[in-house]
């Protein structure tokens, strides 16, 4: 005999099976399971509309590789921004470690001479210093990820300014080295920069780390449920404090991405970067709650920002409606994120 439900006990909710569920419910399952599938989703129809209403300048190849370039900063950070915020924390200094950082290679290869190798490595470790900065204080005095970054957030801008002393390293200046990643490559008769590539490399290693590994799989559960990961013998505290140290070397790494965007070392770079890596990641299906997300979701998080900016900026809109789109996109991501959730629970 059929039975459109199966009871469980008199007191318990019908269990509803899956083939039974509405549209509805089934796309609300879909996209707990497969977090990359509404960001892969709003990213292709933000394309078809944009080339609809714009036309081909929109799609022009030039304006795609614009588009890429224009979030590759946005990116390489983002993917710091994600596996702090997979751990159920945020970090706001991200943007201001990527600075420092810059500012150190800069000032390390020009001012004081050091090889332009040498001086790059030095930035990257001074970016997993300060993650590890982060990261003790959360681990071993139990500060809030918010309060912790937001304190570091103005340690590390006050430092670059006196460091710097406010004065930009000029593009003539600057070795060939440094602003290597700037300079792109004919592809299919499209430039790309040599940092968009490394960008999409750096997002496929970090994609196999997440899935492939025991520190991954250690990050999903400590931010998923801190105190179950610990009772299942996951030593929680290294775990996070890897994270930070992680997360401070890729920002090392943007800072060598954002010199060579901009051509020039400058210790007011960077501005908006903790808000629009948070916007990345958030779009991008992260959930701010921690344990799920993926960080593709970031890569096409940056792209959906990029193709918002580049095909409003193309019809003419207002700067302000720009960003004004961009905080509507971050709401309706968090107001989606929480209707997702209600599956699992």
């Amino acid at each position: 005999m059929a039975h459109d439900t199966v009871p469980q006990h008199a007191a318990d909710p019908p269990i509803t099976r899956p083939e039974q569920r509405g549209p509805l419910a089934r796309g609300q399952a879909a996209l707990h399971t497969k977090p990359l599938l509404g960001p892969l989703v709003v990213l292709l129809l933000a394309s078809l509309f944009f080339s609809v209403w714009v036309g081909s300048r929109f799609s022009d190849p030039l304006n795609i590789s614009l588009i890429v370039q224009q979030v590759q900063i946005i990116g390489m950070v983002g993917i710091a921004q994600t596996l702090i915020v997979l751990t159920a924390g945020i970090d706001l200094s991200v943007g201001a470690i990527t600075v420092l950082a810059s500012v150190v290679m800069g000032k390390a290869a020009v001012d004081h001479g050091l090889p332009v190798p040498l001086a790059l490595m030095l930035g990257v470790v001074i970016g997993g210093v300060c993650g590890g900065l982060n990261g003790m204080l959360v681990t071993r005095f139990r500060i809030p990820p918010f309060i912790a970054t937001l304190g570091t957030l103005s340690v590390f801008s006050a430092l670059t300014l006196f460091y710097s002393r406010s004065e930009t390293i000029r593009a003539q200046d600057v070795p060939p080295l440094l602003s290597w990643p700037g300079r792109s490559i004919d592809v299919l008769g499209t430039d790309v920069t040599y940092s968009s590539l490394l960008m999409i490399g750096a997002f496929a290693a970090v994609a196999y780390l997440l899935r492939g590994t025991a520190w991954g799989a250690h990050l999903h559960a400590v931010g998923d449920n801190r105190e179950g990961a610990r009772l299942s013998g996951i030593r929680t505290g290294r775990v996070l404090l890897s994270v930070y140290v992680v997360a401070g070397l890729i920002c090392g790494l943007a800072a060598w991405f954002l010199i060579g965007r901009i051509g020039s070392v400058s210790p007011q770079a960077g501005e908006n970067l903790n808000l629009q890596s948070i916007t990345a990641v958030v779009i991008g299906g992260t959930s701010l709650f921690g344990g799920r997300g993926h960080v593709l979701g970031t890569l096409l998080g940056s792209l959906i920002v990029g193709v918002f900016s580049s095909g409003l900026a193309l019809s003419g809109v207002d700067a302000l409606w720009q960003v004004f789109t961009v905080g509507v996109l971050v709401i309706v991501a968090v107001a989606a994120d929480q209707w997702i959730r209600k599956v699992a629970a």
